[in-house]
C-alpha cells in the first residue's frame, strides 16, 4: 500500500510538476476504489525531472520486474530515456506516465485536472470527465469494473452529463 502522504508532501515540497491520474485521483473524486500504488502523469521538462529525482530518489525507487541483482540507477538520465515507469520504494508503487490514454500528456492531463487540498498542499488531480475517458481508452477488466461508479458519480454531479 503506498505511504500516500509522504510521496504527496515528497512531490509538492520539491515542487515537481504532476497531476494524480489513477486510482488516487478516483478515490478522491469520493469513488470507494481502493488502490495499492499511485500513478503520475509528469512533465517531462529537463528541470522537472530533476525536481522528481530529487522528490522520489529518498524512497530508493527501483524498475519493478528487473532482478534485484542488476543493477538500477534512478536519475534524470533514466527519466530522459524512457517515458512510463513502474518504480517498487521503500513508501509503496508509484507509476510515472508521461502520456495518459484517452487524455494526453502533462500539457493536457494539466487542463483536464481540477485543484485538491491533500495533507495541506495543493496537488492538480484528473477530473472526473478525464477519468472516465482514460478508464475507457485503456479498457483493462480493472477498468471496466470502476467505470459505472465513475459515470455513476458523473451523473450524480450533473444529471445532465452525457
Amino acid at each position: 500500500m503506498i505511504e500516500l502522504k509522504d510521496a504527496i508532501t515528497a512531490l509538492v515540497d520539491n515542487d515537481v510538476e504532476f497531476v494524480l491520474i489513477g486510482g488516487v485521483a478516483i478515490t478522491l473524486h469520493s469513488s470507494a476504489y481502493v488502490t495499492e500504488d499511485l500513478d503520475l502523469c509528469y512533465s517531462r521538462t529537463n528541470i522537472n525531472l530533476v525536481k522528481l529525482c530529487a522528490a522520489l530518489g529518498r524512497f530508493k525507487p527501483r524498475a519493478r520486474g528487473i532482478p534485484d541483482e542488476l543493477p538500477f540507477i534512478f536519475d534524470e538520465s533514466t527519466l530522459r530515456n524512457g517515458t512510463n515507469f513502474t518504480f517498487s520504494t521503500t513508501i509503496g508503487d508509484i507509476d510515472l506516465l508521461a502520456e495518459v490514454a484517452g487524455v494526453g500528456d502533462y500539457t493536457v492531463a494539466r487542463e483536464k485536472s481540477v485543484d485538491f487540498t491533500i495533507y495541506d498542499r495543493v496537488v492538480k488531480v484528473l477530473s472526473l470527465d478525464a477519468l472516465i475517458a482514460a478508464k475507457q481508452a485503456a479498457n483493462r477488466p480493472k477498468d471496466q469494473l470502476v467505470l459505472p461508479e465513475l459515470l455513476a458519480l458523473r451523473e450524480a454531479l450533473d444529471p445532465n452529463s452525457e
